[in-house]
């Protein structure tokens, strides 16, 4: 398992999620010749028909890119005079209501509501504040802010501060401002120097200092970040996880260690954690929304790859025997068979 994480041959030239911008990697694309009056229309005939149609809502739920869904929505509302995101909740129930809820959410305001998920009720839900900061681009987490503060009239920062401490507040306010680098030119020589100063914040002194890791990992950009990595090993004989993993605990090592796995390899982040949501004790259906929603029009394709790599089965074949009813046919017709 930790083979893909220690592996960094490859590194320098492979391509990041965290800055590409194209949909050209995702499962679900715009359909051609696509009308949104009609597909409001058989929206409302499934809904309102004597007993849901669940197969029209997949159908055409899952195979419209996320604008094209907006544009249904816009349609429902003029000849409805309802939100089609109520009638669904009015009329479908547990996980599949969350995820066709999802679908025809926009993605930034989905983060959003993730965030507030995260947040609200008692306690804090760290993993899913550390997915969100830590595997999105800056332009992700700044459009997840004005959608919060369009929600709620406050700024998420603010929010957060109240909801974490010490330096894991610190390193998600930090990754909150999106303000990382994105510059594509590698320095060498400030690699090695970051490494230096890795190395000697950590495995070489007695007591870690923490701010030194929180600075470079959260403020440089990916490939500036790749660099250092490889330097790292080379100088120390360690991954920079692995002294991560030694040195720190908690939350804090939880939020480093996935900025690192994602400057890596934000697929092979999400593969393990899709693994983990399923494979745990019990399967975490609100991931499987969050992870297969959000990338559906990113990096699935990219993340399914990964996945067999890493697990040697297929995502859709574990999605098939760990979900089950019409949540599972959504999770499947997002997915999308492998090679196809």
């Amino acid at each position: 398992m930790s083979s893909v994480w220690d592996d960094l041959d490859l590194l320098l030239e492979s391509p990041s999620s965290l800055t590409v911008n194209s949909t050209a990697h995702g499962t679900i694309k715009e359909k051609p010749g696509f009308s949104p009056g009609e597909d409001a229309a058989a929206l409302r005939k499934a809904i309102e028909g004597i007993g849901t149609t669940e197969k029209t809502l997949i159908d055409i739920l899952t195979q419209r890119s996320n604008a094209q869904r907006q544009l249904i929505c816009k349609a429902y509302n003029d000849a409805t005079g309802k939100t089609l995101c109520d009638d669904l909740e009015g009329d479908t129930h547990g996980d599949f209501e969350d995820i066709l809820v999802a679908l025809v959410t926009p993605p930034a305001k989905f983060d959003c509501q993730e965030f507030i998920r995260a947040i609200k009720g008692g306690g804090t839900n760290e993993s899913i504040l550390i997915e969100l900061f830590a595997s999105r681009s800056n332009h992700q987490i700044k459009a997840m802010c004005d959608a919060y503060l369009a929600e709620t009239g406050r700024a998420l920062i603010h929010d957060l501060k109240s909801e974490v401490s010490g330096d894991f507040e610190k390193t998600l306010l930090i990754l909150a401002e999106g303000k990382r680098d994105e510059s594509t030119t590698v320095d060498v020589a400030k690699a090695k120097q970051d490494a230096k100063i890795l190395y000697e914040a950590g495995e070489k002194k007695w007591g870690t200092d923490e701010s030194k890791f929180i600075d470079i990992l959260c403020h440089r950009s990916v490939p500036q970040l790749r660099q250092t990595l490889v330097e790292y090993k080379s100088l120390s004989g360690k991954t920079l996880q692995e002294s991560i993993e030694g040195e720190m605990s908690g939350t804090l090592e939880e939020i480093l260690v996935a900025i690192v796995k994602c400057v890596k390899s934000v697929p092979a982040y999400f593969a393990e954690r899709l693994y983990k949501s399923m494979k745990g004790a019990g399967t975490t259906e609100s991931a499987l929304t969050r992870i297969i929603v959000s990338r559906s029009e990113i990096d699935l394709q990219d993340i399914k790859a990964e996945y067999k790599k890493l697990f040697g089965s297929s995502l859709y074949s574990d999605i098939e025997s760990e979900t089950g009813g019409d949540f599972r046919q959504t999770l499947l017709k997002i997915c999308g068979e492998d090679g196809k």
